[in-house]
């Protein structure tokens, strides 16, 4: 099986309950973060690297797109969706 396959059937697995605890919302986090973020990493690195070497033949507005904003644009989702879960990890006190 893929990669993604492998991944999609934990996440899957994960969410696969009766009760949505704390716990099970916890374990999903982890599975995502453990599981999915670095697939996704992969899979953006890859693009953005094959998109900036095309930035070198590109000129204008296509130059700054392929070097610029579009690596700017993912890798700032990833790294900003892998914050926010990491910190989801954190337990809060409510009041």
């Amino acid at each position: 099986m893929s990669k993604w396959t492998d991944v999609r059937d934990a996440i899957v697995k994960e969410l696969n309950v009766e009760n949505v605890t704390e716990e099970v919302k916890q374990r999903v986090t982890r599975t995502i973060l453990n599981e999915g973020i670095p697939f996704v990493e992969v899979v953006v690195d890859k693009f953005v690297g094959k998109t900036k070497e095309q930035a070198k033949t590109e000129s204008g507005w296509c130059y700054l797109r392929d070097a610029f904003v579009l690596p700017m644009v993912l890798q700032g989702a990833v790294w900003g969706i892998k914050l926010v879960l990491e910190k989801s990890l954190t337990p809060t006190v409510t009041k």
